[in-house]
């Protein structure tokens, strides 16, 4: 089915601005969301009042998360003050979603040995760097080849969470198996080459101010995708990064493969390095700049897992038994 001419709309004005591919989607899905929830009425023709109304359906009869709610609203808002110039005002009576205090799952590192046991490349490179290099997924999956530093042991982030950028340190024991991965890499990438193809998204549009940087292996991703595909915004045949769905199944399995009870994912082992390092006497300013958080206080909740038990308290029970 033809999208409409008003949602083509929306996603010229997110490609402008060169938001990710998965921002458009989100946004342009809640935008229609938004729209059939009031009977197809045209945004331009509701305001404050209707945007309240959805927000609060979303908390209380949809029960979503607070983050949900929260990205609907920066969808709605987007439409309405970049596309529509009707920038919104205040909320009046709207529900939010209620966001309880969740302390981070943390594992051992007996448990870490025991999931990566369970993993094969490139799952297993995967999860070594979110574990030793504090990277989020998806941080992992748009690595390029240029990121990597091997002679300052050093992974540069680029347009990270939030488009921030920062430095990392690449462990030292993940230096050879990465140069074998790379050579694997640099193989395929030499092949797509010689079928006429090689190239890779770039962002920003630099491929339009270096043409050629695409096809250059320092821009290629450290994980390719396994087969070429065509990319939905530039209508090009390309090789993207890796699926980061099946690296999470595969970090799953491999958790339930370990008898591990927690509720880990692979934020579980971003969670596992900030703590670790914080056991080990890293001071927190230290562990912030790794993990690109723009507030210590954000940082700050490693500290609770590092206590015993409740705020360190030691139980009366001891020594009774």
């Amino acid at each position: 089915m033809a999208e409409s001419p008003f949602l083509r709309t929306v996603r010229d004005a997110i490609r402008v601005r060169h938001y990710s591919i998965r921002t458009e989607q989100s946004y342009v899905d809640w935008i229609k969301r938004y729209i059939y929830f009031h009977n197809k009425k045209h945004p331009v023709d509701m305001g404050e009042p209707e945007v309240a109304a959805y927000l609060t359906h979303l908390a209380v009869k949809r029960n979503v998360a607070p983050s949900t709610q929260n990205q609907a609203l920066n969808a709605l808002v987007f439409l309405y003050k970049i596309v529509l110039n009707k920038p919104l005002g205040e909320f009046n009576g709207i529900v939010r979603a209620n966001k309880a205090p969740k302390l981070p799952v943390v594992l051992t590192q007996t448990e870490i040995r025991d999931v990566l046991k369970h993993l094969e490349s490139p799952y297993w490179l995967c999860a070594c760097l979110m574990y030793g290099s504090g990277l989020r997924l998806m941080e992992c999956m748009r690595l390029r080849v240029s990121h990597l530093d091997f002679t300052h042991r050093a992974i540069y982030v680029i347009d990270g969470k939030g488009a921030k950028n920062r430095v990392v340190t690449l462990p030292d024991d993940l230096i050879a198996p990465l140069q074998q991965h790379l050579a694997k890499v640099k193989s395929t990438h030499d092949k797509d080459l010689s079928d006429g193809y090689g190239d890779v998204y770039l962002p920003h549009a630099l491929s339009r101010k270096y043409p050629n940087a695409g096809r250059e292996w320092g821009w290629q991703y450290v994980f390719p995708a396994s087969r070429r595909a065509v990319d939905p915004r530039a209508n090009v045949v390309r090789r993207h990064h890796f699926d980061e769905q099946a690296v999470q199944r595969a970090i799953k399995h491999a958790i339930r493969a370990a008898d591990i009870i927690k509720p880990a994912s692979c934020h579980s082992l971003r969670h596992s390095f900030a703590t670790h390092l914080l056991e080990r006497g890293m001071d927190i300013r230290t562990v912030q700049e790794q993990l690109g958080h723009s507030d210590v206080r954000t940082t700050q909740i490693y500290t609770h897992v590092l206590q015993r038990g409740g705020r360190g308290v030691v139980s009366p029970l001891n020594g009774v038994l």
